[in-house]
């Protein structure tokens, strides 16, 4: 299978076991034998990279994101629901070539995930990875709804794609309608006032930090739903969105901005949501980490995220 030649398997050291019958840990139960994915029901994908970041001038870092953040997700106790579910370890894409031959793979890739009915779970890398995630979510099922949990708007208008453009390729390619897409935890001071005005002027519906901060996580999530129209959605979630004191290590640090409780509760809503087809975290960069704090949640929003579809859907 395609899928399998574009991958690398993950190493058999991050698989964690506590050895003890009673206390179960997610390493124990993942499976990663390609003859154990046709019954996965969820599928994890690592995207080593962070090409994007640094043609961005971003603090490069991203690339070892993924293993560090399974080594810790790997070590923490499984939802009882997921037992035999079918947890997938595709291990990481290869990452030979340029920027947008990674991103023509990491297309292939999450594609056929799609279409195999696998609900992927994607780790970055940089935010980059969202144009080919969410192409592919398009391609796959037309019409889609998108959130992007972010600083930044991510809509430049560069001559190279990087990580500040996903969003602004996706919007003009068509693969996402801005009436169904929401850019939510965004500061003014980060994001120039040209480019708030190009998704204005779309009709992209931008929910800043300060709103959500009078609002509550929960309530903005409320308003989020209605529109997506019970639409299939994409849902990216990029940490630096997240205040430094909780996630310290991320390509671009902001000392104010959404709190760990509600990158959780986010990851709560995207496994509640029946249309959800993709989750992605990107942005998670380990040479800038305090004590794991970063990658430890971004474990636990995998975590949540998986347990709140287990029971909802």
């Amino acid at each position: 299978m395609e899928i399998f030649d574009l991958t690398t398997r993950p190493d058999s050291h991050l698989f964690f076991s506590s050895y003890d019958p009673n206390d179960p840990r997610l390493g124990t139960i993942v499976k990663n034998d390609p003859s154990e994915y046709q019954n996965a029901r969820y599928v994890l994908l690592g995207i080593p990279q962070d090409l994007g970041v640094e043609r961005n001038h971003g603090r490069p870092g991203a690339r070892l994101a993924p293993d560090k953040i399974r080594a810790v997700l790997y070590k923490m106790a499984h939802p009882k629901e997921l037992g035999d579910a079918g947890f997938f370890d595709l291990g990481n894409i290869d990452t030979e070539g340029s920027l947008e031959e990674m991103h023509e793979v990491q297309l292939t890739v999450v594609k056929q995930l799609l279409e195999d009915g696998k609900l992927p779970i994607i780790i970055g890398g940089g935010n980059d990875i969202s144009y080919p995630d969410c192409k592919a979510v398009n391609m796959v099922f037309g019409k889609i709804a998108g959130i992007n949990i972010d600083n930044h708007f991510d809509v430049r208008q560069n001559s190279q794609r990087n990580s500040g453009t996903p969003y602004r390729m996706l919007l003009e390619e068509e693969h996402l309608l801005p009436e169904h897409f929401f850019e939510v935890g965004c500061q003014r001071p980060a994001n120039s006032h040209i480019y708030r005005q190009y998704l204005k002027d779309k009709g992209v519906q931008i929910i800043y930090l300060d709103r959500v901060r009078e609002l509550g996580i929960n309530s903005v999530m409320d308003l989020v739903m209605v529109g997506f129209n019970d639409l299939p959605a994409f849902w990216g979630y990029d940490m630096d969105s997240v205040r430094a004191s909780d996630a310290p290590g991320v390509s671009a640090i902001t000392p104010s901005g959404l709190t760990a409780e509600d990158a959780i509760d986010v990851a709560k809503w995207a496994g509640r949501y029946h249309g959800t087809k993709l989750f992605e975290i990107s942005e998670v960069n380990p040479e800038f980490d305090i004590d794991s704090r970063t990658t430890r949640l971004a474990a636990l929003m995998i975590i949540h995220f998986v347990s709140n579809h287990l029971l909802y859907n």
